[in-house]
């Protein structure tokens, strides 16, 4: 049967008369920027998350890029990063004119790791650090304490993109704090694909600064004065997140939770499917590490195991109709057109190891246990088993 790696036509199938009500309703008041269904899904997302305030976007990337740039982050300035992750992480802080020194990953979770970040820290570069962006890929948390202490130990902002990671929650202390509430600022992406997706391009962001947040929310609309027209007190952009956009995103926050658990579901069947066929004991196949035990310790944006003969198994599959992805097949001390940064070959050597091996597999939550069998059947078949 032919499987995609995402099949976002099962889930609207579920909710579309509630999205249409509130797209039609959208549509017959013709407010479309900003708005009260924004200031709601705002609210809404800011509780859901644990800080005191967040920012409707217009993108993922932009959280981003509004984060650093409001934290003042520009040329001269440095910022500590993975290599590990999609393009935007460090685009953004290339385009504000500031260097991205880059930490190697844990093997296991693919995320940054706090030594490796420790040591980034203590080489000569690092002089002129002004933030750290840590990435909780694939929606599994980075280990933040140590990170945090790190950076409190610098007094350097952390901007936590957590883009894939919605409604992830990392142990600290003596419970859970959500991903984008440890950080000066969280980041969030609403592109279609992702666990909580819009209807197109859009984005949060998550803050408990009051003076950090009245300063982005001023940016998010080219820096004007909050009650003055046409007085514009910052430096700003075009940042903001439609009407259309919340109307869909406040619909289908309501299901948040319950399509992690779906997603969590399928990734335990993956991990009894994979080891009933032979493939973990042979090391054919490497499986997620879920690394933070409870609920929302891994929300499983993406399910991504190590494969040996990644190509190989990547090109079987498409044969055989079966969705996949390759995130990311180039890590970001590579890519051409950072070539400027003087990065090569061995120099992260984590990063390039699981460039060479990720594969991802759907794990969407309409996915059936039939589709998975299917899905570790072709797996099996590829490595003779």
């Amino acid at each position: 049967m032919a499987i995609p790696l995402l099949d976002l036509k099962a889930q609207f199938r579920s909710i579309k008369a509630e999205v249409m009500r509130a797209v039609e309703e959208v549509f017959d008041e013709q407010g479309f920027i900003l708005g009260p269904r924004v200031e709601q899904l705002e609210e809404q997302l800011a509780k859901y998350v644990g800080s005191r305030f967040a920012l409707g976007v217009s993108s993922g990337t932009d959280a981003l890029l509004l984060s650093l740039w409001a934290l003042g982050v520009g040329p001269g300035d440095a910022v500590i990063t993975t290599p590990f992750t999609f393009f935007a992480t460090v685009g953004s802080i290339v385009r504000l004119g500031a260097r991205p020194l880059f930490a190697d990953i844990d093997p296991e979770t693919f995320n940054i790791s706090p030594k490796a970040l420790e040591t980034a820290l203590g080489s000569p570069e690092a002089k002129s650090v002004k933030a750290i962006v840590p990435v909780h890929l694939f929606g599994q948390c980075c280990d933040m304490d140590p990170i945090m202490e790190l950076a409190r130990a610098r007094e350097l902002y952390v901007v936590e993109d957590a883009a894939q990671a919605l409604g992830a929650a990392y142990p600290s202390g003596e419970g859970e704090v959500m991903a984008g509430a440890m950080g000066t600022t969280g980041c969030f992406s609403f592109f279609p694909s992702k666990n909580l997706g819009g209807a197109g391009d859009g984005g949060l962001i998550t803050t408990s600064d009051e003076e950090l947040y009245h300063k982005m929310r001023s940016m998010r609309t080219h820096g004007s004065h909050p009650k003055e027209k046409y007085r514009h007190i910052h430096l700003g952009g075009n940042f903001r997140l439609d009407a259309l956009q919340a109307a869909v995103l406040l619909v289908k926050f309501k299901y948040l939770d319950e399509w992690a658990a779906g997603r969590r579901a399928n990734a335990r069947r993956y991990g009894e499917l994979f080891t009933q066929a032979g493939l973990v004991e042979r090391e054919l196949v490497r499986l997620p590490v879920e690394r933070w035990g409870g609920q929302r310790g891994h929300v499983f944006n993406q399910y991504v195991i190590r494969a040996r003969d990644r190509d190989g198994l990547a090109a079987h599959l498409k044969q055989r109709g079966i969705g996949h992805a390759i995130y990311y097949p180039v890590p970001l001390h590579l890519a051409e057109c950072l070539s400027f940064l003087g990065g090569k070959p061995g120099d992260l050597p984590e990063a390039e190891r699981a460039s060479r091996e990720v594969l991802a597999l759907p794990v969407y939550p309409e996915l059936t246990p039939a589709q998975q069998e299917e899905v570790v059947g072709a797996i099996a078949e590829f490595y003779g088993l």
